[in-house]
């Protein structure tokens, strides 16, 4: 079947045609392409289209798809079983692989999604300090839970009301919206509501408004304010976690900010490997408040699931090996640098940023700093360039606000061809 013909087929039995809604193209138009398969740096969909690709199921599949090792691995934990609910030794094998590369985290708790750990992660940081009021910043996305489903209004420390139908303002009373890389915002928050501050959650990098990074002197005095008010830092890494670097965006801060270290740690999509997999965790005396040691309840029939842990563990060892993160951040800055030069051979005000596996770019004279600076770049020629770039085989994001992602199957053929492909869609958009 075609496209189309799935996408319709699709629209009568799933709510909009598909089961998480930046698949569905509505911010970019046209049709969702429907995936047979994929391979190394590939994906093919139902017509037999190949398409190089840097969403990497949004950021998992670091050693592209199909890698030999963790093919190996699942197969295996299939075959001794699908399910439990019962602990298993693998658990713990990941949970000492976790450990083992961000320094300072002493527990963690594997659960089955993102949305999941950081909403634990936030009730978690409300039962051990007893407060009720969490901080999130504008243009930084946590999951799909209540209280973190909120927008920032106008002014200062205005408290977040419900971007989506179904949550009650009550929800989300005590979720306060701040601006990202807004020092004086932070600072007065702080000033007004530190006592009842429970936690600030995070993106170091945030990947939901493509690729926007925390400025040091912002995530310096971010750290200072937290420790002062006794409020617990909660760094959402479930994009950036060993994706930007072996230790995550955390290790970028805590190289550039002597002493700095974060509370609590949400970590998804590159521990699973592609599997449903995520973990929240932090130090032990934070973490033994959660039951069945302490009075924060939090449970999961597939939590630690074997076949999801046995390609996580497998992805995470294959990351550590010696010169892994080298070469992809040196694919990556070179995937960019492509693109960069696409825009200025054709005149087109195009900027971008990357760590790591994970690189971003806008239409813009300069890179945002903020979600209101993103929402003002180029959409409509960002929405040309998408279709351009997938009619030449090359599969971006379907959205303006979404990071891309690079795994070590891309080559340097798929990179120059990527660059070229960015050249004429430039031009021709």
């Amino acid at each position: 079947m075609t496209n189309d013909q799935l996408f319709d087929r699709a629209r009568r039995v799933i709510p909009g045609g598909v089961n998480s809604p930046v698949r569905a193209f509505r911010a970019v138009g046209g049709t969702p392409r429907f995936i047979a398969r994929a391979e190394g740096p590939y994906l093919w969909d139902a017509e037999g289209r190949r398409y190089i690709d840097y969403i990497g199921s949004w950021g998992p599949m670091i050693l592209g798809h199909g890698h030999p090792a963790v093919l190996e691995a699942v197969t295996k934990a299939a075959r001794d079983g699908l399910s439990f609910g019962a602990p298993t030794e693998r658990e713990i094998e990941l949970a000492e692989e976790i450990l083992s590369l961000v320094p300072g985290l002493e527990q963690v708790r594997l659960v089955s999604s993102g949305t999941e750990a950081a909403m634990s992660a936030l009730r978690l940081a409300r039962g051990a300090t007893g407060r009720p009021l969490i901080v999130k910043f504008e243009g930084c996305y946590h999951g799909h839970a209540d209280a973190l489903l909120v927008k920032a209004g106008s002014g200062l420390a205005t408290f977040g009301h419900p971007t989506s139908a179904g949550v009650p303002p009550e929800v989300t009373q005590h979720t306060l919206v701040l601006e990202y890389n807004h020092v004086g915002q932070l600072e007065e928050a702080f000033a007004q509501h530190g006592a009842r501050i429970a936690c600030v959650m995070i993106e170091p990098i945030a990947g939901n408004m493509n690729f926007v990074r925390a400025a040091l002197p912002f995530m310096r005095r971010l750290r200072e304010l937290c420790t002062q008010h006794g409020a617990l830092l909660v760094f959402d890494e479930v994009m950036t976690g060993f994706r930007v670097g072996l230790g995550g965006a955390h290790a970028l801060y805590a190289r550039d900010i002597p002493g700095f270290a974060a509370d609590l740690f949400v970590f998804g999509k590159v521990i699973g490997g592609g599997m449903p997999l995520a973990a929240f965790g932090g130090p032990r005396a934070v973490m033994e408040h959660l039951a069945p040691l302490g009075g924060v309840y939090q449970a999961g029939t597939l939590s630690g699931n074997p076949v999801a842990t046995a390609c996580g563990l497998a992805t995470l060892r294959e990351i550590r090996r010696p010169g892994f993160f080298d070469a992809l951040a040196a694919r990556t800055r070179t995937l960019l640098d492509g693109l960069l030069a696409a825009g200025r051979a054709t005149g087109v005000p195009l900027v971008g940023d990357c760590e790591g596996g994970m690189f971003g770019f806008f239409f813009a004279d300069a890179l945002p700093q903020q979600y209101g600076a993103v929402m003002a770049t180029d959409k409509e020629r960002f929405n040309r360039f998408f279709h351009a770039m997938l009619d030449r085989g090359v599969y971006l994001a379907p959205a303006l606000y979404e990071a891309g992602f690079v795994s070590a199957a891309h080559g340097e053929a798929e990179i120059a061809a990527t660059a070229a492909a960015a050249r004429e869609a430039l031009a021709a958009a």
